[in-house]
């Protein structure tokens, strides 16, 4: 009796975790070849980089429609596939600048930094010099300086200008101490004429900031009398200064691309599946391809949508509906996700998940444990709900057997990636999510970040588990639980 309790026991365990033949099946379709053939497109010179607002983003969210149609998904947006949002940009009509008697010009000595241009004129008689403008619990440019109502001035790198967090980070220091103006010195000038629009922004983050721009080292060491390097104290300098902006608006927009897939007896309730169509662009004449960032994500949303659809043309339909959505304005500050969890078409209430997908075609250099050829780094399943890691773990077990690399979870992790992709907006609203992630490498956020550089067998691998994560929690009984709080940074 023992021993038939005993493998009755194994065999209810068996089939608790026995594989499930049709997700088998449909998985199949998420092929190197597949993924290859898509990404090409996605991250090809033909789409120019994908920008937020520009006409690379205009043509790659074409294609992903046109994907989207071809499977036969619903449009998610009120007969519409794609959802519109505002985005701005400032141009500089006129602008100068004057250090005593003498005149500097914009492009040639000074540019933008930040979103907003500013617009007035300004009167510098005081300047804070403050280095590199940072601070942490070890360094503090800052100290014992006091720059309210005063410009302040540090120095920057080219980063500066191709980074929005490193930029917002200098930017906000300076805000802390109520800071009137804040002068970035870079070695970057002069600039060309895409000097004279400022970075784009969203309507709602439009704020009274303090005004932000890039200076030259010959109109820094004008402001100060003196040379700025690594030697310069940092104290206040007088000065006698003037900037006079005038600007026009530019009232652009961008868009996120929904493709639906109707559930069936849980029609209510929605599982997405997201990742961000957006990158960096161009800059001048070089293109930056994103073929990781998030060319790979794109392209994952896409085959996953084909694999769920030929699972429905054979009578497979999900339980759940699920939303295929990807967004722009990622890279930008996570605005196409930000739009849609304050303007949801589908309940947010009724969203059991988002499994979110942003760059799982590359490998981390950095990462010297484990295999490499065999891992994703999933961020997020110890938050919001006690469903998600377990579940996670069994279907890991189940069907992919990578390793899940969950060292990003710590919450004393610098990087953050948690509050760092489209997830994160929907994690704010209380939807339980996991963060897909290969970590970054040397080509992130360069334009080497190329289609030659992707691994398709690891991707399909990755891609496969979110299919497969995605199954389960659309044909699962009940919705994830939502039992654990959001830590809001």
């Amino acid at each position: 009796m023992k021993k038939l309790l005993f493998f009755l026991l194994i065999g209810i365990s068996i089939r608790s975790f026995a594989q499930d033949k049709h997700a088998v099946k449909f998985a199949s379709t998420i092929t190197p070849s597949a993924l290859k053939e898509k990404l090409t497109v996605i991250a090809g010179a033909g789409m120019q980089g994908r920008e937020t607002a520009t006409e690379g983003q205009r043509k790659a969210a074409a294609y992903i429609e046109d994907k989207f149609k071809k499977l036969k998904l619903l449009p998610g947006n009120n007969g519409d596939y794609q959802l519109s949002f505002p985005v701005y940009q400032d141009s500089i009509a006129t602008a100068g600048f004057k250090v005593n008697d003498k005149t500097f010009l914009f492009a040639d000595d000074f540019s933008v930094a930040g979103s907003n241009i500013p617009q007035g004129t300004f009167n510098l008689s005081d300047v804070v010099f403050a280095g590199k403008g940072l601070k942490d619990s070890t360094h503090n440019d800052y100290d014992s300086l006091n720059v309210q109502h005063k410009w302040v001035m540090v120095t920057g790198t080219a980063d500066d200008e191709r980074s929005f967090r490193m930029l917002s980070r200098k930017i906000n220091f300076a805000m802390e101490g109520n800071a009137a103006g804040v002068l970035i010195v870079s070695d970057n000038f002069p600039k060309k004429q895409s000097a004279f629009k400022g970075r784009m922004y969203l309507q709602q983050s439009t704020t009274n900031r303090s005004p932000a721009l890039f200076i030259s080292n010959k109109l820094a060491a004008a402001l100060l009398n003196a040379t700025v390097n690594a030697d310069t104290k940092h104290q206040t300098y007088t000065t006698n200064a003037t900037i006079d902006i005038t600007k026009t608006t530019n009232n652009l927009q961008s868009t996120d691309v929904i493709g639906v897939m109707p559930g069936t007896d849980k029609k209510s309730e929605y599982v997405f599946i997201t990742a961000h169509y957006d990158h960096l662009g161009m800059q001048d004449s070089v293109i930056y391809y994103g073929a990781d960032d998030d060319g790979s994500g794109t392209t994952s949303v896409l085959q996953i949508a084909e694999a769920f659809a030929a699972a429905r043309d054979k009578g497979f339909a999900p339980k759940r509906t699920i939303v295929f959505m990807t967004v722009s304005g990622e890279e930008k500050g996570l605005w196409g996700s930000e739009y849609y969890t304050n303007h949801p078409l589908f309940p947010l209430d009724s969203t059991s998940v988002d499994l979110n997908i942003d760059m799982i075609g590359r490998i981390d250099p950095s990462r010297n444990y484990g295999d490499s050829t065999n891992y994703v780094y999933t961020i997020g399943e110890d938050k919001l709900s006690s469903d998600l890691l377990p579940i996670s773990d069994s279907i890991n077990n189940t069907y992919s057997h990578l390793e899940l690399d969950r060292k990003f979870n710590d919450p004393k992790d610098p990087n953050r990636f948690y509050y760092r992709s489209d997830h994160y907006n929907f994690a704010s609203k209380g939807v339980p999510i996991i963060f897909y992630f290969n970590g970054t490498h040397a080509d992130y956020h360069r334009p080497t970040d190329t289609v030659d550089k992707i691994n398709f067998d690891l991707m399909s691998k990755r891609a496969k588990l979110v299919f497969y994560t995605a199954w389960t929690m659309a044909n699962r009984d009940a919705m994830l639980k939502r039992d654990i709080p959001l830590n809001q940074k």
